[in-house]
């Protein structure tokens, strides 16, 4: 009994960064061991959420300009990388989501907190976030500011979320 309690710690205390559980339809992607399972993939740990409401979604598309933010139909349609992994935000705790990768390489990952529920970006209520963390303001985001390198095992990266602060666009909440 005691044995198994422990094996059992053992495995929780690697199941993610900070103690943060890995959710997503990926998570066993990035467990401990997983490159040679199940090949590259993403781990994004996440902060800087306005509130705990509605749900977190992962985007992963190829890193070129011309293909970021493109529909995912139509990416896939061109046979072109795209993923999607959605969750319900966690009401409390640290968090980290996990996206695969079709292989090592470059690609581009957006972060969206749908935090109305309805299933389209509300640049009013809703906050967004890539891996460099640069403020995103009032323009398009390019591709540069979503560029993550992903080696053949577990790539971690930390994205905070960025929402609406007025005329200055989009920013981080509180100071970072």
């Amino acid at each position: 009994m005691i044995r198994g309690c422990v094996a059992l710690a053992a495995i929780v205390g690697l199941a993610g960064s900070a103690g943060a559980q890995v959710l997503g339809s990926d998570a066993a992607a990035c467990r401990p061991g997983a490159a040679m399972d199940g090949g590259p993939a993403i781990a994004v740990e996440i902060t800087g959420l306005k509130d705990r409401t509605g749900e977190l979604k992962l985007e992963l598309y190829p890193g070129t300009e011309a293909d970021f933010l493109k529909g995912d139909r139509v990416l896939i349609a061109a046979g072109k990388t795209f993923r999607r992994v959605v969750v319900p935000t966690p009401a409390t705790g640290p968090m980290t989501m996990c996206i695969r990768a079709p292989r090592p390489g470059r690609y581009a990952l957006l972060l969206t907190h749908n935090r109305d529920g309805k299933n389209k970006f509300s640049f009013w209520t809703d906050g967004a976030g890539f891996a460099s963390n640069v403020k995103l303001g009032r323009s398009r985001p390019k591709v540069e500011q979503a560029l993550v390198e992903v080696g053949a095992g577990v790539t971690t990266v930390r994205i905070t979320a960025q929402y609406l602060r007025g005329l200055g666009g989009f920013g981080p909440i509180g100071p970072h």
